[in-house]
């Protein structure tokens, strides 16, 4: 065990060479999955706008439920790494065995919200009844079927927090690629079978990620030696689950406080039009373009910190922490500059019109000003939840997008203007890295100062 200990690389190889190579295959991982999620988009405009807007509809219950296995899997690997870090491997798969049995319940959860409620949460937010229809396919497929995600993204994880993200990698490609293939088949109907719209995007979706799923669950079974899922480690236990969930809960309620600011912008946008709404679901995708990389670095930081921090390397957290951030704003940098030079040829990818061009460019343009400031925040809350003050990411969420946001943008529409709403992304964003560094610097004062140097 010990030789084990001595010979991961997070302990002590170069920080730039670690941040790279830990991230370097989630950011191609995440620009992959920006790239199959646009490519679902740019496909289902081309079938209808109807589609098209349920899809954007639909938008925030799909990521709540993408966020609730994404907050399992951040608990799971912050409080993994520190485990190895700390060579409690016992405590390490028995943290795997407890976060695949929240996986599960998770999925549960989902299941019945896609069987029973799929529907009324489309005409919560739009009247208009082929939209209606369209995101109720849409949205009930990839609810019933999410254990896909569910076990793809907690398989994921447990390969992170031992360092392996190539394979995470090489999962997350296949899943993107299956989607990407299957996508034109069950949308237009190819090969005898009958055209889909929406809820054929959804069925190509849901193939990927249970194809993802059964290859990472593999991958972990006979590459990740560093995690035995025994059957001792299947036994929930009270302490685990609570350090999963206090640092899995608040990544969870800060993407529900997404979803929520997402479904109240898109009733705000209803008042305009439906357009309007779709236009702000097409950033959405777009902007995963700049996003994902991000989240993708992030992914890979958590783990580093984590360990490090377990084996009191006050020193290379520092220096994770600065790196992070530099290359975290060089990213969202691009982001911005392609938002500004080229809006209307990312429309037009969505078979955008004269109307959809008039709203978007301008659209477009004003949201990604917020990219600026947004890097850092997603950098710190790497730290955050590393540590396990995921509580901390939570309430800068909070802050922004309900305290912030969604009454600013509600004001703003007050105007009859809609180019005004858009300026409230901004102005949020803003507010979001004062917080941010507010409580980075509260965290280094009582943690992170505090804590013997073993360098």
């Amino acid at each position: 065990m010990m030789d084990q200990q001595k010979e991961n690389k997070m302990g002590y190889m170069p920080m730039w060479q670690l941040i790279v190579s830990m991230s370097l295959p989630m950011v191609i991982a995440m620009l992959v999955q920006a790239c199959y999620n646009i490519v679902d988009s740019i496909y289902i405009s081309r079938y209808s706008d109807a589609a098209l807007a349920a899809v954007s509809y639909a938008f925030p219950a799909q990521n709540l439920m993408i966020g609730c296995a994404t907050g399992i899997g951040v608990g799971v690997n912050s409080l993994l790494s520190r485990s190895l870090g700390e060579k409690n491997y016992k405590r390490a798969n028995r943290c795997a065995g407890n976060g695949l049995i929240l996986a599960l319940f998770g999925y549960l959860i989902f299941l019945v919200f896609g069987l029973f409620f799929a529907g009324w949460f489309i005409s919560f937010q739009t009247s208009t009844a082929d939209i209606i229809e369209c995101g109720r396919e849409y949205l009930s497929v990839c609810c019933v079927f999410s254990f896909g995600i569910f076990g793809e993204i907690l398989f994921e994880r447990l390969m992170q927090a031992t360092g392996r993200t190539l394979l995470t990698m090489f999962t997350q490609g296949i899943g993107a690629i299956v989607n990407i293939v299957l996508d034109p088949v069950f949308i237009f109907g190819y090969f005898g079978l009958p055209a889909m719209g929406a809820k054929g995007a959804a069925i190509a979706t849901v193939l990927g990620q249970i194809i993802a799923f059964i290859i990472a669950a593999i991958l972990n079974h006979t590459k990740n030696l560093e995690v035995k899922l025994t059957r001792d480690a299947f036994h929930l236990e009270r302490d685990i689950v609570g350090r999963i969930l206090e640092v899995g809960i608040p990544s969870i309620l800060m993407v529900g406080i997404g979803s929520l600011m997402t479904t109240g912008m898109n009733k705000i946008l209803n008042k305009f039009s439906d357009l309007a709404v779709t236009v702000f679901g097409v950033y959405f995708k777009l902007q995963s373009f700049a996003f994902m990389p991000v989240f993708g670095l992030n992914n890979g930081v958590i783990p580093v910190i984590a360990f490090n921090y377990g084996a009191g390397h006050k020193k290379r957290m520092i220096s994770a922490v600065k790196i992070a951030c530099i290359i975290a704003t060089g990213f969202m940098c691009i982001g911005l500059i392609i938002m500004q030079i080229f809006p209307a040829q990312a429309l037009l990818l969505f078979d955008a019109n004269e109307e959809m061009l008039s709203i978007g460019v301008p659209a477009l343009r004003t949201i990604s000003l917020s990219f600026i400031f947004a890097g850092v925040c997603i950098a710190l809350s790497s730290v955050f939840q590393a540590l396990g003050h995921g509580k901390y990411s939570a309430i800068v969420s909070a802050a922004r997008q309900l305290l912030i946001l969604l009454p600013v943008a509600y004001l703003f529409s007050l105007t009859g203007k809609l180019e005004l709403v858009w300026l409230s992304f901004p102005i949020a964003e803003l507010m979001s890295i004062t917080v941010s560094l507010a409580l980075y610097i509260r965290i280094y004062k009582k943690v992170i100062k505090c804590l013997p140097d073993r360098d």
